[in-house]
């Protein structure tokens, strides 16, 4: 990733200074990669930071955590006043928060900046999400905006805000793509288990998906993975280990919408079921011992049931980003960031990886309606989820009858229904919390009253103390 951006850079106009504390890889670096540019090289961070001019902006893609308080800590001694240090890592926004106070206090300006499209991105335009100092953003936009892919002739890359908004967006972000890809797997799952279908098959139904309204980046690589062959000329893909790896953005998603009480279901189930994954040896043994369905494979109409499998993953695709939109709203009210949600999808639309043409309905939304909720609130959304319904329902019964799990899918038509109720069972809920522990409840009639009942008779009349968690 900093090998393509400083190549992205020089591609651009801009003099790069590059450093690693293994000062081989630099040379190795400049002898090949960078030979014939005007990329230069440093010997030491003392070396680099006297190479560059003043204000100085040092980029630094490091691991997440301890690894980047330590590069701060080596590279603050060195620099002055008004000098800038960008974070472009996968760090925790709020531990982007803390440093960029650090930071503030010796009169150096932090940068967290989210970074997307992976090595590719990097190279030839990455999405970037930066969340900056207003007095650092003139000093990086250029640059920024400079090496970012461009959709509709737009950068991929604007301010998103102060302190950690930069980060969080692009926590958010990875969330989206975890659930994505949940879904696309269970997609992928379904065509496999319930319509016996090949790889070389459903490759072909995914490029024909990337045609319409699920045209992605995710849907592309999909259809390229499925068809890719092995040596003994067998798909790759059957071959690879079901255990699924992460590296804690989407867990980190998930928490948020824990701290902050949005019910972000779908990226917590993705994490979920990539944690299910993990727990292998125990699959394998348990599948010798639980039965399901005697029946596992669709007997309807394939043809019909493959476009409802479409349809589900277009809808259950919508609940993830209205979702993920949720949370930002909600971080923004709580740090008082200032988030442009139309120019945070269209940061969205080209370079990363959850980019798509169904980002550019998202954009729209949010233009008409500045201040909208939800994206389901928006009339291109619901009619797509509303138009969409009949056969997600369907694919999450089928999938239950057959013992094809679908978590992704089931979730997100739960909180679609969930979302749509005027009247949930909280009621007998809250009734319930109040009998054991005296939490108390609200009526109907008289809300933000809060009220203890007796229920049985020798309990007492004092209501128990409350909190928010």
């Amino acid at each position: 990733m900093g090998q393509n951006l400083i190549l992205n850079m020089n591609d651009h106009g801009f003099v790069v200074c590059a450093y690693n504390r293994t000062t081989d890889k630099v040379d190795a670096f400049l002898k090949n990669e960078a030979k014939g540019t005007k990329v230069i090289g440093a010997k030491s961070l003392e070396d680099m930071v006297s190479k560059l001019k003043k204000p100085r902006r040092v980029m630094m893609l490091v691991k997440a955590g301890s690894a980047v308080d330590d590069f701060i800590n080596k590279l603050i001694p060195l620099l002055e006043k008004g000098d800038i240090i960008i974070d472009g890592g996968n760090s925790e926004y709020q531990d982007t928060t803390r440093r960029v106070k650090e930071c503030r206090e010796k009169g150096i300006l932090f940068v967290g900046s989210g970074v997307s499209g992976g090595e590719d991105g990097a190279r030839y335009g990455p999405s970037l999400m930066p969340g900056i100092h207003e007095d650092a953003w003139p000093h990086i936009k250029p640059i920024f905006q400079g090496i970012a892919a461009k959709a509709g002739g737009e950068p991929c890359c604007d301010w998103v805000g102060n302190g950690g908004a930069g980060h969080f967006v692009k926590m958010v972000h990875n969330g989206i793509e975890y659930g994505d890809m949940q879904l696309i797997c269970e997609a992928y799952d379904l065509m496999k288990s319930a319509l016996n279908m090949t790889p070389d098959e459903m490759s072909k139904v995914f490029e024909e998906w990337n045609k319409g309204e699920l045209d992605s980046f995710l849907i592309e690589i999909t259809t390229n993975i499925l068809k890719f062959k092995d040596t003994d000329g067998k798909p790759l893909v059957e071959k690879i280990r079901d255990s699924a790896g992460q590296k804690g953005t989407g867990k980190w998603t998930a928490i948020a919408a824990l701290d902050y009480g949005m019910p972000v279901t779908l990226i917590g189930e993705s994490v979920f079921s990539r944690c299910l994954s993990s727990l292998i040896d125990e699959r394998q043994k348990a599948s010798t011992v639980l039965k399901g369905p005697a029946v596992a494979v669709y007997k309807g109409d394939k043809k019909k049931f493959l476009d409802s499998i479409r349809q589900a993953l277009y809808a259950s695709k919508i609940i993830s980003y209205a979702q993920g939109f949720m949370l930002m709203r909600e971080a923004a009210k709580i740090y008082d960031w200032n988030l442009n949600y139309g120019g945070i999808a269209l940061m969205w639309r080209g370079g990363c990886i959850i980019r798509s043409a169904f980002l550019g309905n998202i954009k729209t939304a949010f233009e008409r309606d500045p201040e909208l909720t939800n994206l389901l609130l928006d009339g291109f959304f619901s009619e797509a989820v509303q138009s969409c319904q009949a056969s997600w329902r369907e694919v999450v019964a089928q999938g239950a009858l057959l013992g094809v799990p679908t978590p992704a899918f089931s979730t997100a038509l739960a909180f679609y229904d969930g979302y749509r109720r005027d009247r949930l069972p909280a009621n007998l809920l809250q009734a319930q919390r109040d009998y054991f522990g005296a939490h108390t409840y609200e009526l109907l009639n008289a809300p933000g009253k809060f009220i203890h009942t007796n229920w049985t008779g020798h309990g007492g009349n004092v209501s128990a103390s409350t909190y928010d968690a």
